[in-house]
């Protein structure tokens, strides 16, 4: 599961990036989670972001349990799934990220945060689909989820699944609705090992309150006591 992710890059760089444009303002964002309001670019809307709640809205993120449920969606069977289904096939979009995030299990109580990045700290997209709906007060919301596939080395160390990151020829690809079932499938694996790095971060990401340039910043890893160590 993919449940925390960062984009720390200016609006200047995503739209030179993305060669989309932003008619809004943007911060950088070093913690994004479920239910905030974030940029996407969107089939409807290649060339200009978007702005969608991930997963959910804020109201109905209350429910934690059923919130969990709803920010990804397996790669392996959302052209199969019917609640996902229709989304696979008429509403893909890309979620710009320069970063995500998982934690490792250190005995039972002790979990250390981990940031995954493309080596050269580069933008990148996670390939996602999205939703729209009335809510009881009558207004359009839009959400998204984030697909995600078995992980590749450098992921599998810390969790049994990973986002599916697309490169810059396959985002046109995903944005394609003319694009044919097959070819979109033959997109969803694991991203190239060698293209990939990560490293231990501040317990700061573990709370959603915290949106800082320090969550991103690589530190020495921790053993299972919570002490810095020399070995990861």
């Amino acid at each position: 599961m993919c449940g925390r992710y960062s984009l720390s890059k200016s609006k200047d760089e995503l739209e030179e990036r993305f060669q989309a444009e932003m008619l809004t303002d943007f911060k950088p964002r070093f913690n994004i989670a479920p239910t905030q309001l974030v940029p996407v670019i969107t089939s409807d809307s290649p060339k200009g972001f978007s702005f969608f709640y991930w997963g959910l809205t804020p109201d109905f993120g209350k429910n934690k349990p059923v919130s969990q449920k709803l920010i990804n969606a397996k790669a392996e069977s959302v052209h199969e799934k019917i609640s996902f289904k229709n989304s696979f096939q008429r509403r893909r979009c890309l979620i710009p990220a320069d970063g995500f995030f998982e934690w490792k299990k250190l005995g039972k109580k002790t979990k250390i945060p981990y940031r995954f990045t493309l080596r050269e700290d580069d933008l990148f997209a996670f390939a996602g689909i999205w939703e729209e709906y009335e809510t009881v007060s009558g207004e359009s919301q839009h959400t998204f989820l984030i697909l995600t596939t078995t992980p590749n080395e450098v992921v599998e160390e810390i969790h049994e699944r990973m986002p599916v990151i697309l490169n810059r020829s396959q985002e046109k690809l995903w944005l394609d609705k003319y694009a044919s079932e097959e070819a979109l499938l033959n997109l969803l694996k694991p991203y190239p090992t060698e293209l990939m790095l990560s490293y231990t971060v501040s317990s700061l990401v573990n709370s959603v309150q915290n949106d800082s340039p320090g969550i991103i910043r690589k530190i020495s890893p921790m053993d299972q006591f919570g002490n810095y160590t020399l070995f990861g």
